[in-house]
């Protein structure tokens, strides 16, 4: 294992993030890496530490 981790997403960057579908909030879910947009019913992932906010990547929420 490595004593590397990959880096942490600041919080402080969902005050300028947005859901690129509806504009709506997005909600931070530390455990799984990933930003929620409740209203497009999307989960957008975080790589090293940066947003991936394109919808083709997101993950469709159950």
């Amino acid at each position: 294992m490595s004593e590397q981790q990959a880096p942490l997403f600041d919080r402080r960057m969902l005050e300028a993030l947005v859901c690129p579908q509806t504009r709506g909030v997005l909600e931070y879910d530390a455990e799984a890496q990933e930003l929620i947009s409740k209203s497009a019913n999307l989960a957008f992932p975080i790589r090293n530490g940066i947003p991936v906010m394109l919808v083709d990547e997101a993950r469709v929420l159950d």
